[in-house]
């Protein structure tokens, strides 16, 4: 298994707040990664656990997003979806150093 390392993404102005900003990835799907209003960064698998809707054209509100397909609330730090809907999606390890936008891949 190859070990994980931290990737300079962006950045973080070039996440709108309130916003987020798609990595490709040639296997696994995409991330999505999500700029609160308070500046803090999460990235997710960009694919609602519901009906795999893209996340990342959900509304971002608080820590959480909502789906736009279905309106499942998403809590960012970990993945799971909010009561009383059930499920959960993966989240990749984020951060800001300096402005600038790291992601664990």
């Amino acid at each position: 298994m190859t070990p994980l390392t931290w990737k300079k993404l962006c950045a973080l102005a070039d996440i709108p707040a309130l916003g987020s900003r798609v990595v490709e990835r040639a296997s696994g799907g995409n991330i999505a990664v999500f700029r609160t209003s308070d500046d803090a960064v999460f990235a997710v698998l960009d694919a609602c656990p519901h009906k795999q809707g893209p996340l990342s054209q959900g509304i971002v509100h608080g820590h959480k997003v909502t789906c736009p397909l279905h309106g499942q609330n998403i809590d960012l730090e970990s993945g799971h979806v909010v009561a009383p809907d059930t499920g959960c999606t993966r989240r990749f390890n984020a951060r800001v150093d300096n402005g600038e936008v790291w992601l664990e891949l």
